[in-house]
């Protein structure tokens, strides 16, 4: 089995685009690997193109609607589409952050990239994560030498001397504490399983001033999971504070517990297990879900936009 890689490459421009990932996923298809490209739209089309003769062989998603919560990307596409072709190297051209990322965003694309080394360590895989030097700011250009085991630069593929070499430390390195809530936001606190409809009810008075019937009822569905994981997992008690943004709803969920496997919520738990399902939930009904955990406590602030 070849080695797991998962190098990230620096580009200009769409020449620089096209010159890194054409000659990827052309060798990937002559070897006969299943590929899966995931990049936003307008470079989607470009890469479609430009493989004239065996797009129909390559999988195709948009990452600004698959991936437009950094922690769908893990379960809901990745880690899928290597379970399909299991037995067999999977090749992955994927582009989780773009010049339109909220600052946000950005952070949680950093901790999702470097989850990916965790997800699919030992696996027979390569996934090649695009980033537009030009258009991202320093940051994140930083947070892709610190995640990326090898990095490609003008053409050039070296080892990144900022990548530590531990996946789960790696994870850990962008486990960034959260900023607090503004002043104006308001709080519930919650002990045990009574206290949910209460809960319920707080999110839903707040959402349904923003968002549609659809999804005020995803938010409320979302922050009953997070707080009945807290009277479950955590012991109780919890806290849950909203606010407004401008177009959109933030929830935040706090409490004393740690969560120590560094992929909850992105990977599909055993199928009898009864555990390890609600964060995975929140993820598929949340346009963002920042996290930060430490052995002090966990917070986990989710986003939903108006539309």
């Amino acid at each position: 089995m070849t080695p797991f890689e998962h190098p990230g490459l620096l580009y200009r421009e769409s020449g620089g685009f096209l010159a890194g990932t054409v000659s990827f996923v052309r060798a990937a298809v002559e070897a006969g690997d299943p590929v899966l490209v995931a990049v936003p739209g307008d470079r989607l089309d470009m890469l479609r193109d430009a493989l004239d003769g065996i797009g129909d062989q390559v999988v195709f998603a948009d990452m600004e609607t698959a991936g437009r919560n950094p922690g769908r990307i893990l379960p809901s596409m990745l880690l899928p589409f290597a379970a399909a072709h299991a037995g067999r190297r999977v090749s992955i051209v994927g582009e989780p952050v773009w010049a339109g990322r909220t600052e946000d965003e950005r952070p949680a694309c950093a901790q999702h990239e470097a989850l990916i080394n965790a997800a699919f360590a030992g696996a027979d895989a390569s996934i090649l994560c695009t980033y537009d030097e030009v258009a991202l700011d320093p940051a994140t250009i930083h947070d892709a030498w610190r995640t990326h085991p090898v990095m490609i630069s003008e053409g050039e593929r070296m080892p990144s001397p900022s990548y530590d070499g531990d996946p789960v430390a790696t994870a850990e390195a962008v486990n960034a504490p959260l900023a607090p809530p503004p002043d104006e936001a308001e709080s519930v606190g919650y002990e045990g399983l009574p206290d949910l409809s209460a809960v319920r009810s707080f999110v839903r008075r707040r959402a349904a001033s923003v968002l549609d019937a659809d999804r005020t009822q995803g938010m409320v569905l979302a922050m009953h999971e997070l707080a009945t994981n807290t009277i479950k997992h955590a012991g109780g008690p919890g806290r849950i504070t909203v606010w407004n943004e401008p177009g959109r709803i933030v929830c935040q969920v706090e409490d004393r517990g740690h969560i120590t496997d560094p992929l909850a919520g992105r990977r599909l738990p055993p199928p009898l297990s009864p555990c390890g399902r609600g964060l995975l939930l929140v993820n598929q009904l949340c346009d963002l879900v920042r996290m930060h955990t430490s052995p002090s406590g966990t917070t986990i602030r989710v986003q939903m936009a108006a539309s």
